[in-house]
């Protein structure tokens, strides 16, 4: 069955980093492209940044320049790499395939606090 399970939150301070992970399952996962959401408490979910099969990526404007997605087709992984992070970067952060049916984690934590 498909499966996507989001790993690498925790509690930061603002202006560090933190790497989250997603690993995939259950489907051919280079065929797919990817994406990175997150949701914070009282706000809508959020289309954080998205990757094509090749690569090749897209982010929301509030996160350009410090945000990085990537994927390893080879290990079904698709990453977000987050620099800079800011209080308002706080929120559940969920990866999506994106398909005729998308799948969703079950999302990982991810706060910025000092």
């Amino acid at each position: 069955q498909v499966q996507l399970v989001e790993s690498g939150g925790g509690l930061v301070q603002p202006g560090g980093s933190l790497r989250l992970s997603c690993a995939a399952s259950g489907f051919i996962f280079g065929v797919y492209a990817m994406a990175w959401h997150r949701q914070a408490p009282g706000k809508e979910r959020e289309l954080v940044a998205t990757i094509t099969t090749e690569g090749s990526p897209n982010y929301a404007d509030s996160v350009k320049g410090r945000f990085t997605i990537s994927r390893d087709n080879s290990k079904n992984t698709v990453d977000l790499q987050m620099n800079s992070l800011k209080p308002e970067d706080t929120a559940v952060y969920y990866c999506r395939r994106i398909a005729r049916r998308d799948y969703w984690g079950q999302g990982t934590q991810v706060t910025v606090s000092s």
